[in-house]
């Protein structure tokens, strides 16, 4: 198989994390794609743990970086080019990934589905987790309320997608890092 030619294998390679994206909204054909292709990612025990929330309001998002800002600090490591770049990196959708029990195996595959995904359809993608802190704040409850989260769920994972806004420069891989034993 010609890699080169195969449209999945060019998506896997040629992904990058965006920070920056357009304020361009994504079509509902995108979400559509993006929500199909995330719930398509395989757990264990076909469980299909994750709950998955797309939101793209952006009065929502930033009202939530407000909060986490808050409950964080204004100058933390979690909290980097906060002006310029909030949580969610101005993208116009952040998805919220979680799961009942711990899952962040099969959150990431979901994640790592979804940023796939993205790439395929033109998109950008940056896989977040700081804002996990927002869930374990006093405003906790509110915010999973307003995303139609059970009490007991628990923050996994979040992806940016968006139109890029920028053009990274592809980052080094450290091949010797994988071995094929025979």
């Amino acid at each position: 198989m010609n890699r080169e030619n195969n449209p999945v294998l060019q998506a896997i390679f040629l992904r990058q994390t965006i920070r920056e994206y357009t304020s361009q909204p994504l079509s509902e054909t995108e979400l559509d794609a993006l929500s199909r292709a995330a719930i398509q990612a395989p757990s264990g025990r076909n469980s299909q743990p994750c709950h998955l929330r797309f939101v793209c309001s952006s009065d929502m998002l930033a009202q939530m970086n407000r909060d986490f800002r808050d409950h964080i600090g204004w100058d933390t490591p979690a909290y980097t080019r906060s002006e310029k770049n909030p949580f969610y990196h101005n993208a116009p959708v952040f998805s919220f990934i979680f799961a009942e029990h711990d899952s962040a195996v099969n959150a990431g595959i979901m994640a790592e589905n979804l940023c796939i995904a993205a790439k395929g359809l033109g998109l950008g993608s940056c896989i977040a987790a700081s804002v996990g802190a927002l869930f374990g704040s006093p405003k906790a409850a509110q915010w999973k309320a307003a995303l139609d989260i059970p009490e007991n769920y628990r923050f996994q994972i979040g992806v940016c997608i968006g139109h890029p806004d920028e053009t990274p420069e592809p980052k080094p891989r450290f091949a010797d890092r994988v071995q094929i034993i025979r």
